[in-house]
């Protein structure tokens, strides 16, 4: 598949080619970014269709799968809530035409392509489309479906490649053939795959919380020992107060005699 860089220069030149070829005509153009009401189906729908009509020889679906593709809002769910209007949407008028609406719909169902439940609007009021790459995947890998020819498969499989349509590029060899199709086997495979990644990220969890780093590692003791206790502190000698600066001693002076004098003596004699 080409980088989205590549892809965006190219179709910039197809533009400028475009405008080249047809000028001042963009404004008559139909352009999503623009009008409301589109659908986004996958580049290989064409080929699709073809493949489901050479699988239905004699009673074609790819109007009626077309129709119902149109009717969603990108979700992939369709509410029908007329069964006539999805008729006509689908090409089949008259008396007759929600009848045989209603077969190709069983047929398209039949062949997994889109699941059916009840409702309030009839047997046929909520459908869900499955991703056709894994359904043919399924039809051509696993079932051996008759009426797809090697040649459309692989011409879908050459187009997958050039648009980069990387869910087309699985192969299911090795599932089970199942009459319920593939959707009950890939889903089950898919809560596995969710279920070990949160086992995953608890364990991961789990080891951060109790790492050396987080906190420290206590060794059990072994069954039928009496735990020792812990060991004693070992003193720390408390170190001696500096001692006080040596100052050299002064020498003494020698005292100055003084004379005995009588107490009675006159003064001066």
């Amino acid at each position: 598949m080409a980088p989205t860089r590549q892809i965006t220069a190219i179709a910039n030149k197809q533009l400028e080619l475009r405008d080249q070829l047809w000028p001042d005509r963009r404004n008559l153009l139909w352009n999503r970014k623009e009008n409301k009401g589109f659908a986004t189906i996958p580049k290989t729908l064409p080929l699709i269709l073809n493949i489901m009509d050479d699988m239905t020889k004699g009673a074609p679906v790819s109007s009626t799968y077309l129709g119902l593709w149109c009717s969603t809002w990108d979700n992939s769910y369709v509410a029908v809530t007329r069964p006539v209007e999805m008729s006509i949407i689908a090409g089949f008028g008259g008396q007759r035409g929600e009848h045989t609406w209603a077969g190709r719909m069983k047929k398209l169902q039949e062949l997994h392509f889109i699941d059916i439940k009840a409702g309030k609007s009839g047997p046929m009021s909520h459908v869900i489309i499955w991703n056709p790459h894994l359904i043919l995947r399924y039809h051509h890998d696993v079932a051996k479906t008759p009426g797809m020819t090697e040649a459309s498969f692989t011409g879908l499989i050459e187009r997958a490649m050039e648009i980069g349509a990387a869910d087309m590029m699985k192969t299911l060899e090795g599932m089970p053939v199942s009459a319920e199709g593939p959707i009950p086997l890939l889903a089950a495979a898919n809560r596995e795959l969710a279920k070990a990644a949160e086992l995953a990220a608890a364990a991961a969890a789990a080891a951060a919380a109790t790492s050396p780093a987080a906190t420290a590692f206590v060794v059990p003791p072994m069954p039928g020992t009496v735990p020792l206790p812990p060991p004693a502190a070992t003193p720390v000698a408390t170190p001696a107060p500096p001692a006080p600066p040596v100052v050299a001693n002064e020498p003494e002076q020698a005292a100055t005699p003084v004379a005995d004098q009588d107490p009675l003596a006159a003064p001066g004699s």
